[in-house]
């Protein structure tokens, strides 16, 4: 009978945080609804993919070039499935967080839940503060790293204006994401985004072999321990994007679904990865070590033109994806969360953007500051928190008894579940962080050592005068 209650509480259809206004059966209601509320599994499914690869396809050739074609593609496999496993064990923990809420009538109606209160509600404020740090300081540079991204793209179509300049320019435009009031409202972004990346992968896929192999391509990757675990570590981040996995699932309609989406995005996504990081690497080989964009290497056409322009919209609602959980955040800070104005919690979310803004300008190197991310945050924030954090809240034997979703029994129950989420931490620890921070910091800081802080045009050839 127990579980019976469990069942009715978990699988009921939430409220979501916006009350739906007017008459949802009328024609605009309709129209309204089909754009603008999703919260179905395929909506999420939808979010999880577009959000999983945005500008990071552009950096993977690099990453193959310090890694080799072998490890380059065994790395994407591995981090792929690590990463599908932590997004399942932050969706239980979610649920289980939900269930025991709502045993105890909280009502989460015009409030969307988050990690860091997941964390405080199992486990206690010095894990709260853990996760907040973490996941809002890794969000943060995952938004920078998207402005980054715009202003590098753009240069390909109109070099006319710096990189810098660029940055400027797309922060402003990126800025009105603080309009969208959450994740429910991604529906159609979502899906174009996607589309979107989906042609820029088969682009550079089959760009790449009708250019066929330069004259003398070398393919010595890896031929340097630093550049092996940077290029590692950048693919540790690609598959990493579950930070926001928790706010995707407060805007299904029944989270619980939730379980074996990331899986799914992460299957279809790697049909993108692989071919194109492949192709482009073969093509281009040693070459790529000085072009993390791989765009830079194709020669101007109007498919590479399209690509562009389509990757600068994706990155712009990758953008938007990002910082949403940082602007409930601050919303929550300053008692605003909760308003049904969107224009004034828009007003309220501007503060957010600037240091965004202003840290893309300081450090606009593409492609090196994504292992620096990857290592340092990534590994923390989405790896090995959710792990420990798993392992912690059901240790009790009463909690195991009582949880709301159990382990397959295909993993070996409890002990099998345990054995996997040890291993996640010992090699996040040791790999991600440990050696992957080492090689990222020395090569972020060679970075800043050759063209500087707050440099103009970041791997931009010199105009001929």
């Amino acid at each position: 009978m127990a579980s019976e209650k469990v069942e009715t509480v978990v699988a009921g259809n939430y409220v979501e945080m916006e009350r739906e206004e007017g008459d949802p059966k009328s024609a605009k209601g309709k129209l309204s609804n089909f754009f603008w509320n999703g919260g179905s599994v395929y909506d999420a499914w939808f979010s999880c993919a577009s959000n999983q690869v945005a500008q990071v396809l552009l950096t993977l050739p690099y990453s193959f070039s310090q890694l080799g074609m072998l490890s380059g593609i065994l790395f994407q496999l591995f981090y792929g499935l690590m990463g599908s496993w932590t997004a399942y064990l932050i969706s239980i923990l979610y649920v289980e967080y939900r269930t025991r809420k709502e045993r105890e009538k909280v009502d989460f109606r015009n409030h969307v839940i988050q990690w860091f209160e997941v964390l405080d509600g199992l486990l206690g404020k010095h894990w709260r503060n853990i996760g907040l740090f973490f996941n809002c300081t890794f969000l943060l540079f995952g938004s920078v790293i998207q402005l980054i991204a715009c202003a590098s793209n753009i240069y390909y179509i109109n070099d006319n204006l710096d990189k810098r300049t660029w940055t400027y320019i797309f922060g402003a435009c990126c800025a009105t994401t603080v309009f969208v009031p959450s994740f429910h409202n991604y529906r159609v972004w979502s899906f174009i985004g996607l589309l979107m990346t989906t042609y820029t992968a088969w682009y550079l896929t089959i760009a790449s072999i009708i250019h066929g192999q330069v004259e003398g391509v070398k393919h010595s990757g890896p031929s340097k321990m630093v550049l092996y675990f940077t290029g590692a570590t950048n693919i540790l981040y690609t598959f990493g994007g579950h930070a926001v996995t928790v706010e995707i699932m407060h805007a299904m309609w029944k989270p619980q679904k939730f379980k074996a989406i990331y899986l799914l995005a992460t299957l279809y996504v790697l049909t993108l990865t692989l071919p194109s990081a492949s192709a482009v690497y073969w093509a281009f080989g040693d070459m790529l070590l000085t072009h993390s964009n791989a765009l830079s290497l194709l020669p101007r056409t109007r498919f590479r033109d399209s690509a562009v322009i389509l990757m600068l919209i994706h990155q712009f609602i990758t953008f938007g994806f990002a910082c949403t959980p940082l602007y409930f955040v601050w919303e929550k800070f300053v008692g605003v969360h909760k308003t049904k104005s969107i224009f004034k919690r828009a007003l309220t979310r501007l503060p957010v953007v600037i240091p965004i803004w202003f840290l893309a300008i300081i450090f606009p190197f593409f492609g090196p500051i994504n292992s620096t991310v990857g290592s340092l945050l990534v590994s923390f924030t989405v790896y090995i928190i959710p792990a420990l954090a798993h392992m912690v809240v059901f240790a009790p034997a009463a909690a195991r008894e009582n949880a709301v979703e159990r382990p397959p029994k295909f993993l070996g129950g409890w002990a099998g579940l345990y054995s996997m989420n040890m291993f996640v931490v010992v090699w996040v620890l040791i790999v991600g962080f440990g050696f992957g921070g080492w090689a990222s910091m020395l090569n972020f800081i060679q970075q800043i050592d050759t063209f500087g802080l707050f440099t103009k045009c970041y791997q931009c050839k010199p105009h001929k005068a």
